[in-house]
């Protein structure tokens, strides 16, 4: 029997019903489930965290008591050896001998017998001048002294006779000593055409022109059928020495004792040309002698360099630049100029013991070939080398054989 409805007893507010608890719905365990779930990860998440923190914060503590390492340097090592001592300066070739050949005749130019640029030797043919006029005039005077000549012989003739004659009182005395004078007259006339025909004959060499010197000729300034004047201006050939040839370059005067003293004890200075560049070698030679003054307004003194220039390396005129050897200074202390640091005047170096950097006070002395001649410390001292923008006195470094960024070994101004 299906009972719709019960009905309770009405009950005081001091009564409670009595009867069975009712089931909470599903939906509510499920909530419960998620948010337990939820609450259990924030933990485990929290726990990760501050487990993660703890291990940093051990990190950073073995970090700190750690020692800090060293700079990375390279380092180079003092070395005892021989230096240099040059003097840099700029000079110009200039040939031991330079020709500029004019005419000394009047005349037509039958033949040019040198080419540009050809290399002649002492008295090679170069130009020839027509020399019929000068061979005729040379012909006449031929004449003329031998006439003289046998007027004087006849002369002299005469002379013997009348000695004879005055040595047997057959003439007077007079007589006699106006024959002499005749016969000194007469030996004049013969020497003045003697002059004559030496004067024409030089002329008639004239026509013919040869190299004086030997050397290069240059371009070619006349030609067949130019007529030239005598002691004119225009140049026929221009020959220039090439082998052996010189330098001259300039010694300032501050060094002038110390090269003048070697060269007083007969020492051959090596001089050394190089290019425009200063970089190539082009030949080498000796130093030759000094200009007699100073010039007073560069205070220099020019030098004279004699080179062999069997290949022709220098040419006239030529800038170069010098390196005149003037001492070598051997047994001293050497170390690679790029270690040597500045301080305003004053100059130092890093030196390296135990991996520490000291810094020791150097007189630096002669450079050459990036090595220095250096006062201060001893053959086998090892010096820092780069990071000079890094070390400092007292730092701790650490060698390295790695090439440092082009930075890195700049110097350090303090």
């Amino acid at each position: 029997m299906a009972v719709d409805s019960i009905k309770h007893p009405t009950v005081g507010p001091d009564h409670q019903l009595a009867g069975p608890v009712p089931k909470p719905p599903r939906h509510g365990i499920a909530r419960v489930v998620i948010w337990s779930l939820l609450l259990l990860l924030l933990a485990l998440g929290l726990v990760l965290y501050l487990r993660h923190r703890e291990e940093a914060a051990k990190k950073a503590a073995a970090l700190a008591a750690k020692p800090a390492p060293g700079i990375a340097v390279t380092t180079a090592t003092a070395q005892k050896g021989s230096i240099g001592v040059y003097l840099d300066s700029i000079g110009t070739v200039t040939p031991v001998h330079t020709a500029s050949i004019t005419s000394q005749v009047t005349g037509l130019i039958v033949a040019v017998h040198y080419a540009e640029g050809q290399i002649v030797k002492n008295d090679d043919p170069l130009v020839d001048i027509d020399p019929r006029p000068y061979r005729a005039t040379l012909l006449q005077a031929q004449g003329a002294m031998e006439r003289d000549e046998n007027v004087l012989a006849q002369a002299q003739m005469d002379l013997a006779r009348y000695r004879a004659a005055r040595a047997r009182n057959a003439i007077a005395q007079q007589i006699l000593d106006d024959q002499e004078k005749l016969v000194l007259q007469d030996e004049g006339t013969v020497k003045n055409d003697q002059g004559t025909v030496q004067y024409d004959q030089v002329q008639v060499d004239f026509c013919h022109i040869t190299a004086p010197i030997a050397g290069r000729v240059g371009f070619r300034l006349v030609d067949p059928g130019n007529v030239v004047q005598a002691a004119g201006t225009v140049t026929l050939a221009v020959i220039t020495q090439l082998n052996p040839t010189t330098v001259i370059f300039t010694i300032p005067e501050d060094s002038l004792g110390q090269v003048a003293a070697r060269l007083r004890k007969g020492a051959k200075l090596p001089v050394d040309a190089f290019d425009r560049t200063a970089q190539k070698k082009i030949a080498s030679g000796t130093l030759l002698t000094l200009d007699n003054q100073i010039d007073t307004t560069t205070g220099t003194v020019k030098g004279r360099s004699q080179f062999d220039n069997k290949t022709d390396a220098l040419f006239p005129n030529q800038f170069v630049n010098t390196r005149l050897l003037v001492n070598t200074l051997h047994g001293v202390t050497l170390l690679p100029s790029s270690a040597i640091q500045q301080n305003g005047q004053a100059s130092f170096v890093y030196v390296i013991q135990n991996n520490i950097a000291h810094t020791r006070s150097v007189k630096p002395g002669v450079t050459d070939g990036g090595m220095t001649q250096i006062d201060g410390i001893n053959p086998g001292d090892v010096v820092a080398n780069s990071s000079f923008d890094k070390v400092q006195d007292n730092s701790t470094v650490a060698v390295s054989n790695t090439p440092v960024s082009p930075g890195a070994s700049g110097s350090k101004a303090q």
